[in-house]
């Protein structure tokens, strides 16, 4: 259903993307992606490393590494897709927003809801 190719949109050093191997329809459950949450207060060490900008907030007292294809989505204000916690299962779930065509670029909001357009963490770096 999905797999990874250059994207234009990703301005990082790999230009990684996800994309859709066939239509997908909205509401589809696109992906399952495991998690490896750790305390909070381990994120000091992460914060030392490259792995810093995919650690993400896993409830009020952990932070989290995704796995899988998860961290391969790139971002977009106007996403087609969404994702979900899946604290039970200790994955992220990402699901089609709207529906996807067969070799379209799937987008996630990295603020975690659809319609914020607040900033980006890693631009407000560089505004500072």
């Amino acid at each position: 259903m999905i797999e990874i190719k250059t994207s234009k949109l990703s301005d990082g050093e790999f230009n990684r993307g996800v994309f859709a191997t066939r239509n997908i329809a909205k509401g589809e459950l696109i992906h399952e992606a495991p998690v490896i949450p750790y305390p909070n207060e381990e994120h000091e060490f992460i914060e030392k490393t490259l792995l810093a900008d995919y650690a993400f907030e896993y409830g009020a007292n952990h932070t989290a590494l995704l796995l899988g294809y998860g961290m391969l989505f790139n971002h977009s204000y106007q996403p087609n897709a969404i994702y979900e916690l899946n604290f039970d299962n200790h994955t992220v779930d990402f699901y089609a927003h709207t529906d996807i065509n067969a070799g379209d670029e799937i987008l996630i909001n990295y603020n975690g809801e659809v319609d914020c357009d607040d900033p980006l963490w890693f631009n407000e770096k560089d505004t500072k």
